[in-house]
């Protein structure tokens, strides 16, 4: 996980993490795991178990009482994950742009979740059907992914079509799924809010966006439910925040936070948002129905960060 481009180690995330579960109001006590309480030969995949959206999924898995022997972690680059490894966990090499490392990094999973990645060598929608394919012929029976929000709403541009192409394999792939359809994410909304302490102003055009915003760790946290509980199979879910903010709201939010005022100022229309469109606009209350709790807000990311805030105003 990188923060203002440094890298954040495992420990700064996981206090990340459970400050705002504290702030969501959710208890950070393991709980059992239905799924392995049923099942207890299932073993869940993480793709990209070293990265950012991966490695808080492996942390929310633990959290929920998932046994560490029952995780196979695959990554590119899987040294970091290591300290799994002692812990019972299956470590492994995978990279989706070399189908022959995906069938013994997929041996004996049962249920896997998709992380898409960013571009490679290869057409994302290929290099995610590599994953699929080698996934179907391991024995996975569940592939959940990560798609995109706007696929619900009708998007055909944008951020659609890789991830419209990549559900068309899963849905022919023969295993079970499940779609986590992510909004934005919101981590990186702090930097904004810091911006905009450290000038005491902030230009919105007009047509400004208003998006709702997700944090990684609740896309984690409804990943880790839809592999750890039963019941998913061949559905979409919608995860987003719990409302839908502009640069107005997140001005607020910051001096509400802080209480350092901050002067808005409003300007002509700009140019449109490549994200612009109905998908990061909509709310869903699939979150909550998932994990049991709502989603966390942008006062509450905000609240959680408070002490960088500070410090970017100086």
């Amino acid at each position: 996980m990188t923060r203002n481009g440094e890298r954040v180690s495992p420990e700064r995330r996981r206090l990340l993490a459970s400050a705002l579960y504290a702030a969501a109001g959710s208890t950070v006590g393991p709980l059992l795991s239905p799924v392995f309480a049923q099942n207890s030969a299932e073993r869940l995949i993480i793709s990209g178990a070293s990265g950012q959206l991966g490695g808080l999924t492996v942390e929310e898995l633990i959290r929920l009482g998932v046994p560490a022997e029952r995780l196979i972690l695959v990554s590119r680059t899987p040294q970091p994950l290591e300290h799994y490894a002692a812990r019972g966990a299956a470590v492994r090499y995978g990279d989706f742009t070399e189908p022959e490392s995906l069938s013994s990094a997929y041996a004996g999973g049962t249920r896997m979740l998709l992380v898409s990645i960013g571009r490679t060598r290869l057409p994302r929608p290929e290099a995610h059907g590599n994953a699929i394919r080698a996934a179907v012929d391991a024995g996975v029976r569940l592939i959940a992914y990560t798609s995109w929000i706007g696929i619900s709403h009708g998007e055909t541009g944008g951020l659609a079509p890789d991830h419209a192409a990549t559900e068309e394999i899963l849905r022919g792939s023969g295993a079970a799924w499940t779609m986590l359809r992510n909004s934005i994410y919101m981590n990186d909304v702090v930097n904004d809010a810091a911006a905009m302490l450290a000038a005491g102003r902030v230009t919105v055009p007009e047509n400004a966006d208003r998006i709702t915003y997700v944090t990684r760790e609740d896309c984690a946290a409804a990943a880790a439910a839809v592999l750890a509980t039963p019941n998913h199979e061949n559905r979409a879910y919608d995860i987003t925040g719990p409302e839908a903010v502009g640069p107005r709201e997140l001005a607020a939010a910051a001096s509400a936070v802080t209480g350092v005022a901050i002067e808005v100022v409003s300007a002509p229309a700009g140019p449109p948002s490549p994200f612009g469109g109905p998908g990061v606009t909509s709310v869903s209350r699939d979150f909550e129905a998932l994990v049991g709790r709502p989603p966390t807000s942008v006062r509450q990311l905000l609240e959680a960060r408070r002490g960088e805030l500070l410090a970017a105003r100086g």
